[in-house]
């Protein structure tokens, strides 16, 4: 089986106008992830977690090193390569749902395919088909102010499950929701997990960690520790966290 991202030596430097170094966000990181991976990427603020994502994510490019994504050499492209790849690639899920309030949920969910130029009719089925994988089938008409929290997340998932991607990517995406509607959205992502798909996650918090398979940390821009989460290790959750 061959991994599914791979980061060799990728450095982030950050500089001020004067053209001195402000910061070093990535400082040598070397990370593989696999196929049907549900990753916790984790650190305190300024550790360069949200930076990894970025990279990962193919949102921002790295100073130095190599990333591999799928078979692609994604540091090699150009910019209207790289939009096109992450465009097929990657779906992003966010702690802000960002739906358009004027549209349909149906419609929310398959515009990444219109920017794609997927005929309307394949672009609305992939749409009911995603809503149907996050229990929303039912839901096809209403428009995003008719709907929970918990609910606008998962038309956000659908939407970011629509263009088959090969790693879905989610930046503290129960963050703006109650622990009762975040275990719920977890659920979900568990069990697409559980369907093969491939999850990395930013969250700082540990309960949420506890629920992937795998804890990736940093701090200061190095990797402090990459390791099974506590629930893989037969661990149980402590109050604490």
């Amino acid at each position: 089986m061959k991994p599914i991202a791979q980061l060799e030596g990728i450095r982030k430097t950050y500089y001020k106008p004067d053209g001195s170094v402000m910061v070093e966000a990535l400082r040598g990181i070397d990370l593989t992830f696999m196929p049907g991976e549900y990753v916790a990427i984790m650190g305190s603020s300024g550790s360069g977690k949200s930076t990894l994502m970025n990279v990962l994510g193919c949102l921002d490019r790295p100073s130095d090193g190599r990333f591999l994504l799928g078979d692609r050499d994604v540091t090699s492209m150009n910019d209207e390569e790289l939009s096109q790849f992450r465009g097929r690639t990657i779906g992003f899920i966010f702690q802000s749902f960002n739906l358009i309030p004027e549209l349909s949920i149906v419609d929310n969910v398959a515009t990444p395919l219109f920017y794609q130029k997927v005929p309307r009719a394949e672009r609305t089925e992939r749409a009911r088909e995603a809503l149907a994988l996050v229990g929303l089938g039912d839901r096809l008409g209403h428009r995003p102010k008719e709907l929970s929290g918990g609910q606008q997340q998962r038309v956000a998932i659908a939407r970011a499950l629509v263009t088959r991607p090969l790693v879905l990517m989610a930046d503290e995406p129960t963050g703006n929701l109650d622990s009762a509607t975040g275990r719920a959205i977890l659920d979900v992502f568990e069990g697409l997990n559980q369907q093969g798909m491939t999850i990395l996650m930013v969250t700082h918090d540990d309960s949420v960690a506890y629920r992937c398979k795998r804890v990736v940390r940093l701090a200061d821009g190095l990797l402090e520790y990459d390791r099974p989460s506590p629930r893989m290790m037969g661990e149980t959750l402590t109050a604490k966290a």
